[in-house]
């Protein structure tokens, strides 16, 4: 632990619930409505003035946790199909850029309908229908990204054939001139269909993309329970990036964002020699399974149930009580992992009070194994925002041996719908 005594770091307020678990409305109006309005994080690609009418719906109903998945879920479905059917007549007037826009302020509205995993049936369909949109919406796009099935060479029984991804490669890249590649590892609810988001700044400073979905979420054809899962997907992803000639297999890092820094954490000492880097941001290792973390963290800062949500991406299904007890199998220290001889260039970041993962796994991680790099943000809440990403976007162009401006690569992000 990072606190004497054998105590979290955030220990005085781990069993403090955070005001928005009492009801959506608080919800809406203590956490969401301003990234909405800022078309920030989980909004990417969404207006305001389409999430508004549906959270003002939902607050009438007073919905609150535990929530019916499937009677949230509907909640965003007429505004959605109203936005798919915009985008069709928009694409079919030869209307490109309006197509793009309302196809992904649809995939906005699915996303968060199926928030924070598809868990009952009507989320499930959301998820499919967020797909579609999301590939129609940045296929359209000036510069499109694609979607990619990467074979699964490295499966076992009981795993998918393939591991889809969202790629983007810069115009400039060739087998002469290869871009450099980065995974954009995705989180536990933030998918491929949003963190999409990235691939065009990066594009426009010569960097390929590839998002990459975590274990257990999205469409990870990994088989979920099993700790050993993710090393076969990044063999596959990484043996498909080698194959690519217009790809720099010398220069390929990942960026991993809240969970799936786990993966990173993980990935940077199994793959090392195959990683120019890794950055976790906002993940953890071992604590993060603490029977006694997990028994709080559905109230913590995360918007709805962390610890249940989270048992059902590491295969627990809804037995939270069981993940409370076995989700130490998933421990990166007591496994080994972070004791392995060699370990990739590893950039650990992330907010000293975190209640989603204890900052206090950052603080074991550097006592173990090779030495790291750490940027730990005082005061800040999950994954250091928002000085996080003016730490890591810095060192990722380093890293890549490109020159880049944080500032404005920052603010090409958030959305800004124009019709």
């Amino acid at each position: 632990m990072a606190a004497p005594g054998g105590k979290y770091y955030i220990q005085d307020k781990l069993k403090t619930p955070e005001v928005h678990h009492t009801s959506f409305q608080q919800l809406w109006e203590t956490k969401w409505k301003e990234p909405c309005e800022r078309g920030l994080y989980p909004f990417m690609f969404g207006s305001i003035k389409d999430f508004e009418p549906v959270a003002e719906s939902i607050i009438k109903k007073g919905l609150k946790e535990p929530y019916d998945w499937d009677e949230y879920a509907q909640e965003f479905f007429p505004k959605a199909e109203e936005l798919v059917q915009k985008a069709e007549e928009a694409e079919k007037a030869g209307e490109k850029e309006k197509a793009s826009e309302f196809y992904l302020r649809a995939s906005a509205l699915y996303r968060i309908s199926r928030f924070p995993a598809p868990r009952s049936e009507k989320q499930r369909h959301a998820w499919e229908e967020g797909k579609k949109a999301a590939r129609k919406g940045l296929g359209l796009r000036e510069h499109p990204v694609h979607e990619v099935l990467i074979p699964h060479k490295h499966a076992t029984a009981g795993e998918g054939a393939h591991i889809p991804v969202f790629h983007q490669l810069p115009s400039t890249a060739s087998q002469q001139h290869p871009a450099p590649l980065l995974l954009i590892v995705t989180g536990l609810d933030g998918y491929r269909t949003e963190l999409a988001v990235w691939c065009d700044s990066w594009r426009r400073l010569g960097v390929a993309t590839a998002v990459v979905e975590i274990p257990g979420t999205g469409d990870s054809p990994a088989r979920r329970g099993d700790p050993t899962a993710p090393d076969r997907q990044w063999s596959s992803v990484l043996d498909w990036a080698a194959a690519q000639p217009g790809v720099d297999s010398a220069r390929i890092g990942a960026w991993c964002f809240s969970t799936g820094g786990y993966y990173g954490i993980r990935l940077a000492h199994t793959h090392a020699a195959r990683l120019a880097g890794v950055v976790a941001q906002g993940g953890g290792c071992h604590h993060m399974f603490d029977a006694e973390w997990l028994a709080n963290a559905n109230h913590g800062e995360y918007p709805f149930d962390l610890a249940s949500t989270l048992g059902y991406a590491f295969g627990f299904g809804d037995d939270l009580e069981a993940f409370k007890r076995e989700g130490h199998k998933f421990s990166l220290l007591k496994d080994g992992t972070l004791d392995r001889p060699e370990c990739a260039r590893l950039l650990l970041v992330n907010g000293t009070e975190d209640s989603i993962f204890p900052i206090d796994d950052y603080y074991l991680a550097l006592q173990h194994g090779p030495a790291k790099e750490v940027r730990i943000v005082a005061g800040r809440p999950h994954m250091g925002e928002p000085e996080g990403f003016f730490i890591i976007l810095p060192w990722l162009y380093k890293l890549f041996g490109i020159e880049g401006d944080a500032k404005q690569q920052m603010s090409q992000i958030p959305s800004r719908t124009k019709y």
